[in-house]
Protein backbone atom coordinates (compact mmCIF):
# COMPACT_ATOMS: atom_id res chain seq x y z
CA UNK A 1 0.00 0.00 0.00
CA UNK A 2 2.81 2.39 0.92
CA UNK A 3 4.64 1.73 -2.36
CA UNK A 4 1.47 2.39 -4.35
CA UNK A 5 0.87 5.63 -2.48
CA UNK A 6 4.45 6.79 -2.99
CA UNK A 7 4.38 5.97 -6.71
CA UNK A 8 1.07 7.79 -7.09
CA UNK A 9 2.35 10.82 -5.22
CA UNK A 10 5.57 10.79 -7.28
CA UNK A 11 3.55 10.62 -10.51
CA UNK A 12 1.68 13.80 -9.57
CA UNK A 13 4.76 15.77 -10.59
CA UNK A 14 3.38 15.44 -14.13
CA UNK A 15 0.59 17.81 -13.11
CA UNK A 16 3.20 20.56 -13.50
CA UNK A 17 3.83 19.73 -17.19
CA UNK A 18 0.69 21.53 -18.47
CA UNK A 19 1.65 24.55 -16.36
CA UNK A 20 5.04 24.73 -18.07
CA UNK A 21 3.30 24.28 -21.42
CA UNK A 22 1.00 27.16 -20.44
CA UNK A 23 4.06 29.32 -19.86
CA UNK A 24 4.95 28.76 -23.51
CA UNK A 25 1.57 30.27 -24.42
CA UNK A 26 2.48 33.27 -22.26
CA UNK A 27 5.73 33.49 -24.20
CA UNK A 28 3.78 33.41 -27.46
CA UNK A 29 1.55 36.24 -26.19
CA UNK A 30 4.63 38.28 -25.27
CA UNK A 31 6.08 37.70 -28.74
CA UNK A 32 2.87 38.92 -30.33
CA UNK A 33 2.85 42.00 -28.07
CA UNK A 34 6.51 42.68 -28.94
CA UNK A 35 5.81 42.77 -32.67
CA UNK A 36 2.62 44.77 -32.21
CA UNK A 37 4.75 47.42 -30.50
CA UNK A 38 7.39 47.26 -33.26
CA UNK A 39 4.83 47.58 -36.04
CA UNK A 40 3.11 50.37 -34.13
CA UNK A 41 6.28 52.48 -33.84
CA UNK A 42 7.88 51.81 -37.26
CA UNK A 43 5.55 54.08 -39.27
CA UNK A 44 6.17 56.89 -36.77
CA UNK A 45 9.94 56.44 -36.45
CA UNK A 46 10.72 59.69 -38.31
CA UNK A 47 8.13 61.79 -36.50
CA UNK A 48 8.32 60.39 -32.98
CA UNK A 49 10.40 62.25 -30.40
CA UNK A 50 13.65 60.72 -29.24
CA UNK A 51 12.27 60.38 -25.71
CA UNK A 52 9.18 58.50 -26.92
CA UNK A 53 11.32 56.23 -29.09
CA UNK A 54 13.56 55.44 -26.13
CA UNK A 55 10.49 54.62 -24.04
CA UNK A 56 9.22 52.22 -26.72
CA UNK A 57 12.63 50.57 -27.01
CA UNK A 58 12.78 50.19 -23.22
CA UNK A 59 9.38 48.51 -23.38
CA UNK A 60 10.74 46.10 -25.99
CA UNK A 61 13.76 45.35 -23.79
CA UNK A 62 11.38 44.80 -20.89
CA UNK A 63 9.34 42.31 -22.94
CA UNK A 64 12.50 40.45 -23.98
CA UNK A 65 13.67 40.17 -20.35
CA UNK A 66 10.29 38.78 -19.29
CA UNK A 67 10.45 36.35 -22.22
CA UNK A 68 13.88 35.14 -21.14
CA UNK A 69 12.59 34.74 -17.61
CA UNK A 70 9.69 32.61 -18.87
CA UNK A 71 12.06 30.38 -20.86
CA UNK A 72 14.34 29.97 -17.86
CA UNK A 73 11.48 29.07 -15.49
CA UNK A 74 9.77 26.85 -18.05
CA UNK A 75 12.78 24.68 -18.92
CA UNK A 76 14.48 24.65 -15.52
CA UNK A 77 11.25 23.97 -13.70
CA UNK A 78 10.38 21.14 -16.07
CA UNK A 79 13.84 19.59 -15.69
CA UNK A 80 13.96 20.03 -11.91
CA UNK A 81 10.43 18.89 -11.09
CA UNK A 82 9.01 16.81 -13.94
CA UNK A 83 11.50 15.07 -16.23
CA UNK A 84 14.85 15.56 -17.92
CA UNK A 85 14.66 16.93 -21.46
CA UNK A 86 16.00 14.40 -23.94
CA UNK A 87 18.23 16.65 -26.03
CA UNK A 88 21.42 14.57 -26.11
CA UNK A 89 23.38 15.15 -29.28
CA UNK A 90 21.36 18.23 -30.12
CA UNK A 91 23.42 21.25 -31.11
CA UNK A 92 20.60 23.53 -29.97
CA UNK A 93 20.81 22.52 -26.30
CA UNK A 94 21.13 25.59 -24.11
CA UNK A 95 24.40 25.64 -22.15
CA UNK A 96 22.69 26.23 -18.79
CA UNK A 97 20.07 23.52 -19.25
CA UNK A 98 20.37 20.90 -16.54
CA UNK A 99 22.69 23.07 -14.46
CA UNK A 100 20.13 25.29 -12.72
CA UNK A 101 18.93 23.91 -9.43
CA UNK A 102 16.01 25.54 -7.63
CA UNK A 103 18.26 27.89 -5.62
CA UNK A 104 20.09 29.08 -8.75
CA UNK A 105 16.79 29.49 -10.57
CA UNK A 106 15.36 31.50 -7.68
CA UNK A 107 18.38 33.84 -7.75
CA UNK A 108 18.17 34.26 -11.52
CA UNK A 109 14.44 35.02 -11.28
CA UNK A 110 15.15 37.61 -8.56
CA UNK A 111 17.90 39.20 -10.67
CA UNK A 112 15.57 39.29 -13.68
CA UNK A 113 12.85 40.95 -11.62
CA UNK A 114 15.35 43.59 -10.49
CA UNK A 115 16.40 44.19 -14.11
CA UNK A 116 12.77 44.46 -15.24
CA UNK A 117 12.02 46.80 -12.34
CA UNK A 118 15.08 48.90 -13.23
CA UNK A 119 13.88 49.34 -16.79
CA UNK A 120 10.39 50.21 -15.60
CA UNK A 121 11.81 52.73 -13.14
CA UNK A 122 13.93 54.28 -15.90
CA UNK A 123 10.81 54.61 -18.04
CA UNK A 124 9.04 56.29 -15.11
CA UNK A 125 11.90 58.76 -14.64
CA UNK A 126 12.03 59.54 -18.34
CA UNK A 127 8.33 60.34 -18.17
CA UNK A 128 8.60 62.10 -14.78
CA UNK A 129 6.70 65.26 -15.73
CA UNK A 130 3.50 63.23 -16.24
CA UNK A 131 3.81 61.23 -13.00
CA UNK A 132 2.82 62.36 -9.55
CA UNK A 133 5.68 62.60 -7.00
CA UNK A 134 3.89 60.27 -4.58
CA UNK A 135 3.59 57.62 -7.28
CA UNK A 136 7.23 58.03 -8.22
CA UNK A 137 8.20 57.65 -4.55
CA UNK A 138 6.34 54.32 -4.37
CA UNK A 139 7.96 53.12 -7.62
CA UNK A 140 11.38 53.77 -6.07
CA UNK A 141 10.40 52.07 -2.80
CA UNK A 142 9.12 49.03 -4.70
CA UNK A 143 12.32 48.86 -6.76
CA UNK A 144 14.49 49.12 -3.64
CA UNK A 145 12.41 46.33 -2.09
CA UNK A 146 13.11 44.13 -5.12
CA UNK A 147 16.84 44.93 -4.97
CA UNK A 148 17.07 44.21 -1.23
CA UNK A 149 15.06 41.00 -1.60
CA UNK A 150 17.31 39.75 -4.40
CA UNK A 151 20.40 40.68 -2.39
CA UNK A 152 19.06 38.91 0.72
CA UNK A 153 18.17 35.78 -1.27
CA UNK A 154 21.65 35.70 -2.83
CA UNK A 155 23.27 36.18 0.56
CA UNK A 156 21.17 33.42 2.14
CA UNK A 157 22.02 31.11 -0.75
CA UNK A 158 25.71 31.81 -0.31
CA UNK A 159 25.53 31.20 3.44
CA UNK A 160 23.65 27.93 3.04
CA UNK A 161 26.01 26.68 0.32
CA UNK A 162 29.04 27.34 2.54
CA UNK A 163 27.45 25.36 5.39
CA UNK A 164 26.83 22.33 3.14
Amino acid sequence: MEKLFERGMYATRWLLAPIYLGLSLGLLALGIKFFVEVFHVLPKVFSISEMDLILVVLSLVDISLVGGLIVMVMFSGYENFVSKLDLEGSEEKLSWLGKLDTASLKNKVAASIVAISSIHLLKVFMNAEQIDNDKMFWYVILHITFVLSAFAMGLLDKITRVEH
